[in-house]
């Protein structure tokens, strides 16, 4: 049986089923972007690998829960950001901050006074660097709203933080990251 040309309806429909081609084609269709996923959050290659199996495994246990309301693909990331998200805690490598110590406000003039920078310089992947030379809730707030794509309240939600301390967080990241690149 040839599952190269199913469609990822057909395929979910066979893997609910436990068909172990179809979650092998599956697997084969998502794996790379996953683990660029994994890698982004765990910043190791053998434990994003470890992270993005694991995640799958998670994934094929509860694919009945799949509903459908959203794209499988986006479904498989979530899963995958939250099992890299609490893989990377359990190895004690994530210090929270305590956000109501060091939470303050914004003016709305800091957003008019930004320096002006000239993006079109620089590279990806200095760009992509300079996020992950950041400390990690900066890099971590960055590469979920910016790469992954999640708005504040799905990134509140994901870290488990507040959306008050998300806003802040975020805030904070990008003045840092375009400190950062201005030295670039």
């Amino acid at each position: 049986m040839n599952l190269t040309n199913q469609n990822i309806e057909e395929l979910i429909a066979l893997c609910k089923e436990n068909n172990q081609k179809a979650q092998f084609e599956i697997y084969n269709r998502y794996c790379k972007a996953m683990y660029n996923v994994a890698y982004r959050i765990v910043k190791d290659e053998h434990f994003a690998e470890d992270v993005m199996q694991e995640g799958f495994l998670k994934a094929f246990t509860k694919i009945n829960d799949f509903k459908q309301e959203v794209a499988f693909g986006a479904w498989l990331k979530r899963i995958i950001v939250n099992y890299s998200i609490d893989f990377y805690k359990k190895n004690n490598q994530f210090k929270t901050e305590d956000f109501e110590k060091t939470l303050y406000k914004l003016e709305e003039n800091d957003i008019d006074r930004e320096e002006k920078l000239d993006f079109n310089d620089l590279k990806v992947k200095q760009v992509l660097e300079t996020i992950q030379s950041l400390k990690y809730n900066y890099s971590m707030v960055l590469t979920l709203f910016y790469i992954e794509g999640y708005d504040q309240e799905e990134i509140s939600e994901i870290l488990k933080i507040s959306y008050a301390n998300c806003r802040t967080t975020l805030s904070r990241a990008k003045e840092n990251l375009r400190k950062k690149l201005n030295e670039l």
